[in-house]
């Protein structure tokens, strides 16, 4: 199984790029975020040309979730089931071959002296507990997405820059790494724990791609069983150099399933 991972970043102004990526590497599943594309307006039929069944929720220019599967889902879950906001456009989870499938584009936090900065670490926190309540660490399972965290100082350039920067504060890495030690495994520090590479370089430094100062904020996970089948994992960097690119690039993980 060949699942990929890409913030689109608007998915009506990058749909060539999405329908170009999904025809050279043909996943078996790419979850996307920030598709800033509410659901009447889902360019829904020229996806399906590509033969992916197609799961989504969104809202007006903000957030929004998709993901795309050769096979249809045999389950699908909208947002939060705790009672509070139910954040639908930014969890998504669907169910593949048995394997549940976390889609999540996490808050950015704004400034970490900003209630939306409290809020990312609240959702980080509701995450965990949705794990506990849905999902099982002794089982297959994939979580993957924009978490908004580069969680050491080898995923940001300039770390010591950054300390204060919402993806990579202190409290921002804890509340991740509290959520990933339910049961979660990072695939690609598992098969690369030395390498450096960054899913995301910022449209405000306009040499940031060719100077290679970026970030690793977009992630696949696995539990320990299907991260122990995970045999292969990169970034395609090729998309960020496109024509009118997303801010980010696709990652992508293949596991022997």
């Amino acid at each position: 199984m060949k699942i990929a991972t890409f913030n689109v970043n608007s998915l009506r102004k990058r749909l060539p790029i999405v329908l170009d990526w999904l025809a050279q590497q043909k996943p078996d599943v790419l979850c996307l975020q920030e598709t800033k594309v509410q659901d009447s307006e889902f360019p829904l039929l020229a996806l399906a040309s590509s033969g992916y069944h197609i799961t989504f929720r969104g809202m007006k220019s903000y957030n929004g979730v998709a993901i795309l599967s050769r096979k249809q889902p045999e389950a699908v879950f909208h947002g939060f089931d705790d009672g509070g906001e139910s954040e639908d456009a930014r969890l998504l989870r669907v169910v593949i071959d048995g394997i549940p499938i976390v889609n999540t584009y996490v808050p950015q936090g704004f400034e970490i002296d900003s209630p939306k900065y409290q809020y990312k670490l609240g959702w980080y926190e509701r995450l965990r507990k949705y794990f506990e309540k849905h999902l099982s660490p002794g089982k297959p399972a994939i979580w993957c997405g924009d978490m908004n965290v580069a969680p050491r100082p080898m995923d940001v350039h300039s770390p010591e820059k950054h300390l204060k920067h919402v993806c990579y504060h202190e409290d921002a890495r804890k509340a991740y790494e509290r959520t990933l030690a339910w049961g979660f495994q990072d695939v690609f520090v598992k098969l690369y724990p030395d390498r450096q590479q960054y899913t995301f370089w910022d449209y405000r430094a306009p040499s940031s791609l060719e100077a290679n100062k970026g970030w690793r904020i977009d992630h696949i996970l696995a539990t320990a069983s299907l991260a122990e089948k995970c045999k292969r994992v990169d970034v395609d960097v090729e998309p960020r150099r496109a024509k009118d690119p997303s801010d980010h690039t696709f990652l992508w993980a293949e596991f022997s399933v």
